[in-house]
């Protein structure tokens, strides 16, 4: 009996080594702007999911293109229907990792600098990106923050002629994420 209880002891002990720490959120805001010479466009999605494996340095989002919402709805329209065709494209997503995780405290307060590689599939075409993000660490949990740009031409979004002036190549990114830890 003795024998047994130490196992079970031992056993729990080491799974517990092994466990993950993991940390997620359902309400990422991600936004996009674009800068031209006639027009400002800006989109907001509050609605992303993430997750982050502190053990491993893992990072996945998931973001449905339909829930992006802009000032003008014939904007929204225009980008669901005829930028990112988002009934054949409903969602983009990253999956990567923290390039630097070694260096984040994850049960430490302060503002960790990390390195995002990975994949980033938008419109069906997945590129490999590197980004700087910040993870600022306290008692309510991990909040992320990063700002980086995408080109529409890399992932085969076509900007028709007739607007070209209107709308630009490039796409600057933020993302806000709120983590918390899983349960």
């Amino acid at each position: 009996m003795k024998k047994l209880v130490v196992i079970i002891f031992f056993t729990l002990g080491i799974s517990s080594l092994f466990a993950q720490e993991k940390y997620f959120s359902k309400t990422a805001t991600i936004k996009f702007h674009s800068d031209s010479k006639m027009e400002k466009i800006e989109g907001t999605n509050s609605k992303s999911s993430t997750v982050i494996d502190a053990t491993s340095g893992k990072l996945e989002f998931a973001v449905l293109i339909n829930a992006f919402q802009f000032d003008k709805s014939l904007m929204q329209e225009h980008f669901n229907e005829n930028y990112m065709e988002s009934t054949k494209y409903p969602k983009a997503t990253f999956k990567g990792s923290i390039e630097n995780n070694d260096a984040v405290k994850y049960n430490t307060n302060g503002t960790y600098k990390i390195n995002v590689k990975g994949d980033m599939t938008v419109h069906g075409v997945t590129k490999q990106v590197t980004f700087p993000a910040e993870l600022k660490v306290d008692e309510k949990g991990i909040h992320a923050l990063s700002k980086f740009s995408i080109l529409c031409s890399d992932y085969n979004i076509t900007i028709p002629a007739l607007v070209k002036d209107k709308l630009s190549n490039k796409i600057d990114i933020t993302i806000n994420s709120d983590y918390q830890k899983m349960k």
